[in-house]
């Protein structure tokens, strides 16, 4: 039934009008800002991730919510009715640029709800082929019932009941990187970047990294960063959300758009700051004054305030969103106790720290539980099918690839107590250990209780004064080592009898 899906069943359909078409469209909601530019304010503020389920035809992994094909089928019935009297916008985009990893989408949204289709359409790159989508997401803000049905098998997704924009950019994406991981690849919810630094010997080379991160942890800050790098150096960036890996470790991008957190956003952050303000960026649940100025330190509507910008406003990019290898991967977790700024892991480490996906909840997930622990296998809420399946494939392509360097990187602070918040790690020590690991110029450690690799020089920063024992008495560091432990076995526990090369590896 779910096959269905074309122009016919809409009573009218508008099909790809322009982005000035689409602004024009939605104008009923926009409050324009200073810099001639959109704003829209939307009644969900988040993703539903407890309202959204697979369809159960397929293995379902430990933390998915799957709903049954008849039950899915009759929901989906009773929308196809009340479609019918409906007017939509269809918009048709390609994901990717590289032909192997570039697919056909389109989105069916109601009129009233312009906005969403103009957001996502920045998102994506044009179209080639019109006609024959391998994605498809029907998209019915107005719905009274909040869901989210995604048909994995068909590629089609169901949004219901929700304006918030990331359910749409999302649903392509996840539908994405199932697919890829079907051909053999892995998609990850990952930024993608370049370093072209001196190595010790002052011969010029491209390092390519690719940074996974739970939104609000940094990835996009670090992802975006110059490092400070001039003249032959620089940083290229690719992608900032999802990519698609093959065996040999290429990533290929898939967006042309950047969709970044507003809050706190200032001139401190050149790159990304100028690309928000620039006429054709789009807010979504960004506090707007009088006369349109836009208060990016204003949470009052939500700590989860977005802006769609354009790839190529965005300094530092190219024409490429592809890398072509993911020589060093960097998996940001934000902590503030007992985790140092940087480790380095061997690849089964490396398998652990995937499966673990640490972090803290972010506004972006659940407003509710923001900064509490967290923790998502690949730093990925959009896995669809066995977790323990793409800790294996990315084991396997670490195994054949010796070269590829893994790291953990900490955003967060370092020393926390009930009276101390600890020392900040701030964006320029991120940034600064980035750069020396592309130019290879740390020395490393083996640290005897955890296993993996400590700098023991950085170029530029004091690294004794982030040593997480500096800041504990042995009593302290023990009680918190001891229930990270805990915790973390209790976590990969949910995963040990669901591959057993996983098993081994963690």
């Amino acid at each position: 039934m779910t096959y269905l899906i074309n122009d016919k069943l809409f009573k009218n359909v508008m099909i790809n009008p322009n982005v000035n078409e689409l602004r024009k469209m939605s104008k009923h909601m926009e409050t324009t800002t200073e810099f001639n530019s959109p704003c829209y304010v939307t009644e969900v503020r988040n993703r539903s991730a407890k309202n959204t389920y697979i369809v159960d035809d397929i293995s379902l992994g430990v933390d998915q919510q799957g709903i049954s094909r008849d039950k899915a089928d009759k929901i989906v019935k009773e929308v196809k009715n009340y479609l019918k009297n409906k007017e939509v916008v269809r918009i048709d985009r390609k994901m990717g640029m590289d032909d192997r990893f570039s697919f056909n989408c389109r989105l069916y949204i109601t009129k009233e709800y312009s906005r969403i289709a103009y957001m996502w359409n920045n998102t994506l790159f044009d179209p080639i082929d019109t006609e024959n989508p391998d994605f498809v997401s029907i998209y019915v803000p107005e719905w009274p019932e909040r869901i989210m049905i995604a048909y994995p098998e068909e590629g089609i997704t169901f949004i219901l009941g929700s304006d918030y924009f990331g359910e749409s950019k999302k649903s392509f994406l996840r539908m994405a990187m199932h697919k890829v991981k079907n051909m053999g690849g892995l998609g990850l919810h990952a930024g993608s970047k370049v370093l072209r630094v001196k190595d010790k010997n002052e011969n010029l080379k491209d390092v390519g990294f690719i940074m996974f991160g739970l939104s609000g942890t940094g990835k996009t800050t670090l992802t975006i960063h110059d490092h400070g790098l001039s003249g032959e150096e620089k940083a290229i960036i690719r992608q900032d959300d999802v990519i698609f890996m093959d065996q040999n470790g290429y990533c290929a991008g898939s967006e042309n758009g950047f969709f970044i957190k507003t809050e706190g956003l200032d001139e401190g952050q050149k790159v990304l700051y100028t690309a928000a303000t620039s006429e054709n960026s789009i807010f979504e649940n960004v506090k707007i004054n009088e006369n349109g100025k836009v208060d990016f330190d204003d949470t009052t509507l939500t700590s989860n305030g977005r802006g769609v910008v354009l790839r190529n406003e965005i300094e530092n990019t190219d024409n490429s969103v592809d890398l072509e290898k993911a020589n060093k991967i960097i998996f940001i977790t934000r902590r503030n106790d007992i985790i140092p700024p940087v480790m380095k892991l061997n690849a089964s480490q490396a398998v652990t720290a995937f499966m673990l996906g640490e972090s803290i909840e972010t506004s972006a997930g659940d407003p509710t539980k923001a900064g509490q622990s967290k923790r998502c296998v690949g730093t990925n809420p959009f896995i669809i099918g066995p977790e323990a399946e793409e800790g294996y494939r990315l084991h396997e392509i670490l195994k054949r690839n010796p070269d590829m360097e893994c790291f953990i990187l900490n955003t967060g602070s370092v020393g926390a107590k009930e009276d101390h918040k600890g020392e900040k790690i701030t964006i320029k020590v991120s940034t600064t250990i980035m750069k020396e690991i592309a130019k290879d110029n740390i020395k490393w450690e083996a640290d005897k209780e955890w296993g993996y690799l400590l700098p023991k020089h950085v170029e530029g920063i004091d690294i004794k004064k982030y040593n997480p024992r500096n800041h504990y008495t042995e009593e302290e560091y023990r009680v918190i080592a001891n229930k990270l432990r805990v915790e973390r076995e209790q976590w990969l526990t949910k995963f040990e009898n669901a591959n057993k090369e996983v098993a081994i590896a963690i």
